[in-house]
């Protein structure tokens, strides 16, 4: 008996030295990606990896501000832009739960000095930007609220069209705060935070302050502090994991409601960025989100029992693939590093000078194949089209979708450009135009239910 007890502590070590090792082999695997993504510059951030339970992975790669004389440290705090949409929409279905609201109650029902259209809108569609609110440029609370008073009309239907707004996460907030009788920041302290044990994140932590990591551009510029809306958490990586473990795990609230939040129209986000359920389960979660030039990506493969956590201070999107390229790490496949952004400098050489910005884009696509990421040519003429469009340069955001219809498309990618085409032009008022596009989009893609709704919606056709 004493012999097959030794036997069994002696394999029981071999098994954990084994594990150790294997987990340091994937570890030094990952730093590998991580510092190659740093060097050639289109990755400066925080990263926590977590395989069944174990933490594989956690860095802080690069400086915590554009000077490069500060290195980064795991507890600096980072914004993390849409993601920040989870927060209120966990805080909408705790009070659902405690049935202080229901989630097909009209807004207006909380909030009666909006006009009438809020009549038509159900808390539902707030949560899965089918509002029908128009997209805005307004940079305060009481900018929105100033807009929502004078808007007269729905851009559509509600539920009809997905259109992401930013005053859909405003009204949450508001209706949150008129049922709770707590300000948002203060409901969010005691129901996520606290419960989570999220003891490192602050609400609406100026972006300047010194337990920040300072966001800026590939040109190593410091971003410049911008009024902006409240109601945004600043957190390191750690809280980031704790508050996805949280939210999957139905440790906040039930899986129904994580269901509901995972409820999104057509191509559109939901207000867990991507979750996907499989016979019942959560199986997938991730979400992305950027601002200011911060940028993180939270990944949660629930089938495998995984965590990829990356925060960055210098947003160059390309967070996607490398949280792609560490799951292949961890699966003992092959990976490649990401290459430079074409789009984020496109972006900004298209804002300063159209003229300028087309030639720059035919001089990277044509010539310099190995410094960009040339995978996607339509995303990045689509993306920058939608930030021509936000910055109000709509004549300009139309020739670059238009750009991407000359590209070698698959049906669904022509429709999209279509489809945006469609929607500069309806922000211009001319219809006929946007009905053309929009039939355009529905012909090539019969399933681009953003641009079939735009069709259905009255006064499309036929008016300019």
């Amino acid at each position: 008996m004493k012999n097959k007890f030794l036997t069994f502590i002696l394999f029981s070590n071999f098994l954990t030295n084994a594990l150790y090792a294997q987990n340091d082999l994937l570890s030094r695997r990952i730093d590998s990606l991580m510092q190659a993504a740093h060097r050639i510059g289109v990755f400066n951030g925080n990263v926590i990896v977590v395989s069944k339970g174990q933490t594989i992975y956690q860095a802080a790669v690069g400086f915590a501000d554009g000077s490069r004389q500060h290195p980064l440290t795991m507890q600096k705090r980072f914004d993390i832009g849409s993601i920040a949409k989870e927060f209120n929409g966990v805080s909408i279905m705790l009070l659902a739960e405690k049935r202080k609201l229901s989630v097909t109650d009209p807004i207006r029902k909380y909030l009666p000095e909006l006009p009438p259209w809020a009549d038509s809108i159900q808390i539902s569609h707030l949560l899965n930007y089918t509002s029908g609110l128009p997209a805005g440029a307004a940079n305060t609370d009481q900018d929105v609220l100033n807009q929502l008073l004078a808007l007269k009309h729905l851009a559509n239907t509600p539920g009809k069209a997905y259109q992401y707004a930013y005053s859909n996460v405003y009204l949450q907030q508001r209706i949150v705060e008129n049922v709770s009788g707590l300000k948002y920041q203060t409901f969010v302290e005691k129901n996520i935070l606290n419960p989570t044990g999220m003891k490192h994140t602050a609400m609406d932590l100026p972006l300047n302050d010194t337990t920040m990591a300072i966001a800026f551009n590939n040109k190593f510029v410091n971003e410049k502090p911008k009024e902006t809306t409240t109601g945004w958490p600043r957190l390191p990586a750690e809280d980031l994991l704790r508050f996805m473990a949280a939210v999957d795990g139905y440790k906040l609230v039930g899986k129904a409601s994580v269901q509901q939040l995972s409820q999104h129209f057509g191509e559109g986000e939901s207000s867990l960025g991507e979750a996907r359920f499989e016979q019942g389960e959560l199986v997938w979660h991730q979400h992305h989100g950027s601002n200011f030039n911060y940028e993180a990506l939270i990944t949660h493969d629930l089938k495998n029992d995984r965590f990829v956590i990356l925060t960055t201070s210098n947003q160059n999107f390309k967070v996607r693939q490398l949280a792609t390229a560490i799951l292949s790490i961890l699966d003992n496949k092959p990976y490649t590093v990401p290459k430079r952004s074409l789009y984020l400098e496109l972006r900004e050489e298209m804002l300063a000078d159209f003229d300028t910005g087309v030639a720059f884009y035919r001089t990277a696509t044509e010539q310099k194949k190995d410094m960009y990421d040339l995978s996607f040519p339509i995303g990045d003429l689509v993306n920058t089209g939608k930030f021509l469009m936000r910055r109000n340069r709509i004549d300009d955001a139309i020739k670059v979708f238009t750009l991407g219809l000359l590209l070698d498309l698959q049906d669904k990618d022509y429709a999209i450009a279509c489809q945006f085409i469609a929607e500069a032009y309806k922000q211009q008022g001319k219809n006929d135009m946007a009905a053309l596009y929009a039939q355009q989009a529905v012909r090539k893609d019969p399933d681009n239910k953003i641009a079939r709704s735009m069709l259905d919606r009255a006064g499309m056709a036929g008016k300019n």
